[in-house]
């Protein structure tokens, strides 16, 4: 499993070693940083999973750090401010920031944000370059999926739910969550749809769909695709 870091910069020093045990609690190497040059010098050095970047910092504030991170290195960033204005909110995300937290907040809420935009980020990335499982293929930017070098037709919808579980493999979808993903996707429908679906996309894809090797049952809970 890969160990996520994250640097954590913040010229409050009880603030940083608050956020270092949540992030550590949940697995995270961490770093920290006091002051803007600081940063900058340990995104080069160690290159952190994640930064978590406070915009009031001595040296240089946060905004430039960003500025200045974001000339070479594509790091996540979440931004920090004592501030809830829109235009701060606007300045971060226009200069590279991924998201925004306002002081004071839970350090849970941290963690938990740090956490969906590395999800995000490593989504993003997988779905640039085709993927191989078995003897699937999934071409994301395309839309297209072969088996055994063949083209497999899939549905808009089959396609969207196969897309769900393969980059969340191992991880087990009720049918309720399912939907939901779908939602925004133009999808319609009921959760006891997604039976359908599945056994359509078992029929497309697996060899026994009797017996399925890439999308299994979780009985009493939902779906999920293989690990291995």
């Amino acid at each position: 499993m890969i160990k996520h870091s994250v640097l954590l910069v913040d010229d409050d020093e009880k603030l940083v070693q608050l956020l270092k045990t949540y992030f550590e609690k949940d697995g995270f190497l961490t770093y920290a940083a006091y002051d803007g040059l600081q940063a900058i010098q340990l995104v080069k050095g160690k290159k952190p999973s994640i930064v978590v970047l406070d915009i009031m910092l001595p040296e240089i504030d946060g905004w430039e750090v960003c500025r200045q991170i974001r000339k070479d290195n594509e790091v996540p960033i979440i931004m920090l401010t004592a501030r809830d204005e829109e235009s701060d909110r606007l300045i971060g995300l226009e200069i590279g920031a991924d998201d925004y937290v306002t002081k004071p907040f839970s350090p849970k809420e941290v963690v938990a944000r740090a956490k969906v935009v590395l999800r995000r980020m490593n989504m993003t990335l997988l779905q640039k370059i085709p993927l191989q499982i078995g003897n699937i293929s999934i071409d994301f930017e395309r839309h297209q999926v072969s088996k055994d070098g063949e083209i497999i037709e899939l549905t808009a919808t089959e396609f969207k739910i196969l897309a769900l579980l393969v980059t969340n493999a191992g991880r087990v979808f009720t049918r309720l969550q399912i939907v939901e993903q779908m939602q925004g996707n133009s999808f319609e429908g009921y959760d006891r749809t997604i039976d359908v679906h599945i056994k359509n996309l078992r029929r497309k894809i697996e060899d026994n769909p009797r017996e399925p090797r890439y999308i299994l049952t979780v009985y009493g809970v939902g779906y999920k695709f293989a690990e291995d």
